[in-house]
């Protein structure tokens, strides 16, 4: 993972891309952002990023299922290099304690703020069942309630790691705080969500995700994920004459 550079848009060509990496597999809607690239290059060739309409497209799906909107500053160009083993090194991995989340954000220059709001991100989506198999396999890790572990193991059969749950069940198309509510339920699907209650820091900030209303526009939750979301979307950012602007999302001009 290069930055905010659109490099996970990228194909594998001599070496697999970050897109083929595990913890992307569960990515859709590359189709979406090729559309809209396309539909850009008709109007004004060489002029909008991937990386700046990534971060629009990111904002707007967000905006349509009910959840915040945040300023979205354009101008990134695009990287020209994709490595799986970038995605792996760089994006946090759902088996994290939180100490390794913590540290992960703060070379990004994100803090723990940064981490539990953006963490509520998981409100919406699916995963494989890879992702938190070893959760579930007997004992049940103890930081997850074995109802729910139970309600997992009919979706996720052993050595299923294909098949994709609900990060959010009965939520998951719906941006809004239930993901805190699951947390504090011990419902969290990831190890690195479960992580997140065992920091007094950052049981605060889930305290004040959930003292929020469920889904308002001007609440704690959706206030902070907006600025948090800002502050991501400038991480290792390309400008000026660094990088290009792809003249299709999935390949190097």
């Amino acid at each position: 993972m290069q930055g905010c550079d659109g490099s996970v848009l990228l194909n594998s060509t001599n070496q697999d891309a970050e897109k083929d990496a595990i913890p992307n597999l569960s990515l859709r809607g590359f189709q979406v952002i090729d559309a809209a690239k396309a539909e850009l290059e008709k109007q004004c060739p060489g002029v909008v990023s991937c990386a700046d309409i990534l971060a629009l497209v990111t904002r707007d799906a967000v905006d349509m299922i009910g959840g915040p909107v945040w300023s979205v500053p354009m101008g990134r160009r695009d990287g020209v290099i994709s490595l799986k083993k970038d995605a792996l090194t760089n994006l946090p991995s759902p088996f994290a304690s939180f100490e390794q989340l913590k540290s992960s954000f703060i070379k990004k220059g994100l803090n723990v703020k940064d981490l539990v709001v953006l963490s509520g991100a998981h409100t919406i989506g699916t995963s494989h069942c890879g992702s938190f198999a070893s959760r579930i396999s007997k004992p049940t890790d103890p930081s997850l309630a074995e109802s729910y572990a139970t309600k997992l193991r009919i979706k996720c059969k052993p050595g299923d790691n294909k098949s994709l749950v609900e990060m959010d069940p009965g939520s998951f198309r719906t941006f809004d705080n239930h993901y805190y509510i699951n947390l504090r339920r011990k419902r969290g699907l990831f190890a690195s969500d479960a992580a997140l209650v065992t920091d007094a820091e950052a049981n605060s900030f889930i305290n004040s995700a959930l003292a929020s209303s469920t889904s308002n526009s001007t609440s704690w939750f959706f206030t902070e994920f907006g600025r948090s979301m800002e502050k991501m979307g400038n991480i290792d950012i390309l400008t000026g004459n660094a990088g290009q602007v792809r003249h299709h999302c999935a390949l190097v001009n």
